[in-house]
């Protein structure tokens, strides 16, 4: 409706529409200050967007800056209905045409855009001029403001997450008390690196992968502090660390007796190939423990000392465990030829010819030395098998 046939408002019409106006601007300005100070926003301004996060941003940023234009022209637009509307009883027809033109109508103009001569007629305009008002800009802010509202919150979720994360591993980093060397400053840029990543890219970062990154700064830190912790522990009680590592050594001189053990009673009595012998070192840690015992101090020597003991009792317990296995297994097929053999009876079949044949000759395989491992199972499930042949049974 042009402003020639649009029906003037009535001065109580115009008061009411000034009331809830001035309500819709005061709204409006309460919340672009809340978009300013959005600490989403305020990353942004600290540190300039980068990578997927800047794509993003110059488009919002637009937006933005065009929801600023657009409070001003509210503004504009109702300080001008202000003015014409006074603080008068009574207007006349021309004020009301022209409040009501302010308030209902297009009064602003926002642009200009020449015309190509080409499009022209030649007595129409040069340029094409573009008015808004009230109504329109409101409604266009409305359409606009949960495109910006939604980056700034994921910009901010994103560095939230990254910071409430990080915060106690920079604590606990801070509370080990000693200059960052080593696995400590390793820990030290990835924490760097991630805040860089959070601050200039945020959007780039997914939650399993923020999660993913901090978990392991986290277990590298829990590691070291563990280890540091270990050091003091030495430090402070030299004697009690030699006999807690001395006590370690003699796991070790166990452990290998054991599996040395194991592995000569698998090549007397089973049938296998060559067992992995793992490098004696036992005498020699030894000797290393006994020099570092007169040497208050060489902490870090002597956990590097416990590491080396704790890794050659891994290698023993490996070896010790898969000698045993195969003791362990003929020891099992043994009891289970037994089991079969308690089972034939009740069922009446025990003293079948061929049931006792093919016992006999699991038990004969079993009885060998070196005994074949293989070739007894092979037997025993035949003659498990045949127990249920002969008795009508499932095995």
């Amino acid at each position: 409706m042009s402003a020639a046939t649009m029906q003037p408002l009535t001065v109580v019409q115009i008061d009411r529409e000034l009331a809830a106006r001035t309500a819709e601007l005061d709204a409006i300005a309460a919340t672009l200050l809340e978009l300013d100070k959005h600490p989403g926003h305020t990353l942004l301004r600290r540190f300039p967007p980068s990578g997927l996060t800047g794509q993003r941003w110059q488009p919002v940023r637009e937006a933005l800056a065009l929801m600023w234009e657009d409070f001003g022209t509210l503004r504009s637009i109702l300080d001008s209905a202000r003015t014409v509307r006074g603080d008068r009883a009574r207007l006349d027809d021309g004020e009301l045409a022209e409040v009501t033109r302010l308030l209902r109508g297009r009064p602003y103009e926002v642009s200009r855009t020449p015309i190509p001569m080409a499009q022209r007629s030649l007595t129409g305009p040069s340029e094409q001029v573009l008015f808004v008002g009230l109504a329109d800009t409101v409604d266009r802010m409305r359409a606009t403001f949960p495109e910006i509202a939604e980056f700034l919150d994921a910009v901010d979720a994103v560095n939230s997450r990254i910071m409430s994360g990080l915060t106690p591993l920079q604590e606990a980093l801070d509370k080990t008390g000693v200059a960052a060397v080593g696995e400590l400053k390793a820990i030290e840029r990835g924490i760097a690196e991630l805040l860089r990543r959070s601050a200039t890219d945020p959007l780039a970062l997914t939650a399993p992968e923020i999660d993913a990154r901090i978990a392991e700064l986290t277990g590298k830190l829990r590691h070291q502090s563990a280890v540091l912790a270990e050091l003091a522990a030495m430090k402070a009680d030299w004697p009690a660390a030699i006999a807690q590592t001395r006590a370690k050594w003699e796991v070790l001189h166990d452990t290998r007796e054991h599996a040395a053990q194991a592995r000569a009673e698998v090549e007397r009595t089973i049938s296998a190939g060559p067992l992995p012998v793992p490098v004696d070192n036992t005498a020699a840690l030894g000797t290393q423990l006994e020099a570092l015992s007169a040497n208050p101090g060489a902490t870090a020597a002597l956990l590097a000392l416990r590491r080396r003991i704790a890794e050659a009792i891994a290698d023993a317990s490996t070896a010790q465990q898969l000698a045993q296995g195969l003791l362990d297994r003929r020891a099992e097929l043994r009891g289970r030829l037994s089991a079969y053999q308690a089972k034939a009876a009740r069922l009446g079949v025990g003293e079948d010819r061929d049931l006792l044949s093919a016992a006999q000759i699991a038990a004969g395989l079993l009885s060998r030395k070196p005994c074949d491992l293989a070739a007894v199972t092979r037997a025993v499930a035949d003659y498990q098998q045949l127990i249920g042949e002969k008795s009508g049974r499932r095995p």
